[in-house]
């Protein structure tokens, strides 16, 4: 009787922890994951449009900056801007840019990913999802 009860109460107390631990992080509260606003450049339409001259997106603007803006992260390599999605293919949660490494690591559970998105360590076994971003001046525009 004593074993039945040890192990009914393990059950109930420490398997539904175990289980939610790998739950996919929430958002922060204002949806926009601790970033400046998007000042509206995200036109309502397929495509998230950039002015890197408004002070919001300094960080775009040096080599190895980046940004996440709409769960999409944002890199100036040097030679040009990458947009990849900003959600780890594992569990959702968001990703970020090693500048040092160059690559974008994911906090939660290890996943690491490349520049151009695809999986350099597990346990994500997909690549970030990529889209293009075309540079005419100081705009950049982001095809969704």
């Amino acid at each position: 009787m004593i074993r039945s009860v040890a192990v009914g109460s393990f059950t109930l107390f420490f398997v539904p922890a175990l289980l939610s631990s790998c739950e996919k992080d929430q958002p922060e509260p204002d949806g926009n994951n601790g970033n400046p606003d998007d000042g509206g450049g995200n036109d309502g339409g397929n495509s998230l449009v950039i002015d890197l001259t408004d002070p919001d997106y300094g960080a775009l603007t040096a080599a190895g900056g980046s940004m996440v803006i709409d769960e999409i992260i944002i890199v100036n390599t040097g030679d040009g801007f990458v947009a990849l999605s900003s959600v780890c293919t594992h569990l959702g949660c968001q990703v970020t840019y090693n500048q040092s490494s160059g690559n974008l690591p994911c906090p939660c559970h290890g996943s690491v990913f490349s520049i151009t998105g695809s999986v350099l360590n597990g346990p994500a076994s997909s690549p970030l999802e990529q889209y293009n971003v075309t540079q005419e001046g100081d705009i950049l525009t982001i095809a969704l």
